[in-house]
This record gives C-alpha cells, sequence and structure tokens, in this order.
C-alpha cells in the first residue's frame, strides 16, 4: 500500500459523496427498491455517509475508526451495485460490461479500506 493510501481513499470517497450529488438521477436508479423511502433519498444519504468518511479517513485521530466504517459502507452498498448488473441485462454490450466490472471491484475496496484501518499512516 502506497504511503498516501489513506488521502486517495479519502479522495475516492469524497468525489463519489460529490457526485451524488451532482448526478443523482444515475445514483437512484440502481437503489434497491425494497428499501423504504424514496430512492433520492438514499442517494443523498449515501453521498453524506461517503463524504463524512472521506473526512473521517482524512483526519488521523479518526483514520482508523473511519476506515473500517468505509469497509461496512463498501460491503452495504453492494446490493446496488448488484441491481446495477441486473438492471443492464438488456442494456448494449459496453454498459452491461462496466456494471458487471464493478461487483468485483468492491473486494479491493474493502480491503483497501480494512488495509488503512490496520495501518493508518499509511506506511509500506
Amino acid at each position: 500500500m502506497p504511503p498516501r493510501s489513506p488521502l486517495l481513499l479519502a479522495g475516492l470517497l469524497a468525489s463519489a459523496g460529490i457526485a451524488h450529488f451532482a448526478a443523482p438521477k444515475k445514483f437512484d436508479e440502481i437503489v434497491p427498491r425494497t428499501l423504504p423511502g424514496s430512492p433520492r433519498t438514499w442517494t443523498y444519504a449515501s453521498g453524506v455517509a461517503e463524504l463524512a468518511l472521506a473526512a473521517g479517513v482524512a483526519a488521523p485521530p479518526t483514520r482508523p475508526l473511519a476506515a473500517k466504517a468505509a469497509a461496512a459502507f463498501f460491503v452495504a452498498v453492494f446490493p446496488a451495485n448488484v441491481k446495477m448488473a441486473v438492471d443492464s441485462r438488456h442494456s448494449p454490450s459496453r454498459q452491461r460490461t462496466a456494471a458487471l466490472a464493478r461487483l468485483p471491484l468492491q473486494v479491493p475496496l474493502v480491503l483497501w479500506a480494512r488495509g488503512v484501518a490496520r495501518n493508518p499512516k499509511g506506511q509500506s
């Protein structure tokens, strides 16, 4: 893991959080319909969560706990990625491939966040 790994993780989380507010419609579409309430509420809530996690991971005192929470968050949003993959089955092949490729990417994200929690200074 490179020394700036915690800050890269924080940047990824912040970028994703901002995207939830900049382009909420694409996130609304992947909110599992089994969740209560409106998809937009879940979109904004997950965006706020990602921004909070980004701030926590960026700050050394809160980094270990925030990184553990980020790992849990990556697991929690996996059903949305599954929904995206299922919904893409009739989409053009490029969209379908991108949606399917997101599924295994959750594993390295979880491992990355766990690694930051274990090694909060990001040193090798």
